[in-house]
């Protein structure tokens, strides 16, 4: 379960460029804020499985928290997880709300994935993301199935 946990979390703080997401039509990243446009490149890193990309948009001491589940701390744990091997190629991800107050940015939204057991992943999130000069210092990820 925790490997479930853990790909849904990378793919939802995970990541709305994809073609198949809506979410890249309502949301214009020249008109994002700074700390928006870094979850926007981190989530495009994570449909990617750029893993440069993703970490470019971490602090050093980035610290990940799925409740009950997960504790990461810094770059490199959080790299190890960037592509679960529980997972078979990349997750559909769909942003429905994205919103910032001050230094945190919420990610609400679904993430659908095939598992390597032959199953789906279907779930819902919401990832609140606490900022730091433009990069994620904190991401805690809550985390439902469908």
């Amino acid at each position: 379960m925790k490997e479930i946990f853990l790909l849904i979390v990378i793919a939802s703080s995970a990541t709305f460029a994809n073609a198949q997401s809506r979410t890249n039509s309502n949301l214009k990243i020249k008109n994002m804020a700074e700390n928006k446009q870094t979850i926007q490149k981190y989530i495009d890193g994570f449909m990617a499985s750029d893993h440069a990309k993703i970490l470019s948009c971490l602090t050093d001491d980035v610290t990940w928290v799925i409740p009950g589940a997960v504790n990461l701390s810094g770059k490199e744990a959080f790299d190890k997880e960037i592509e679960n091997e529980n997972f078979v190629g990349s997750p559909t991800i769909e942003i429905i709300r994205l919103v910032e107050e001050n230094n945190i940015v919420v990610a609400e939204g679904t993430v659908k994935c095939n598992m390597k057991n032959g199953g789906l992943l279907d779930a819902l999130f919401c990832d609140v993301f606490h900022m730091q000069s433009g990069k994620i210092k904190h991401l805690t990820s809550y985390i439902m199935n469908r």
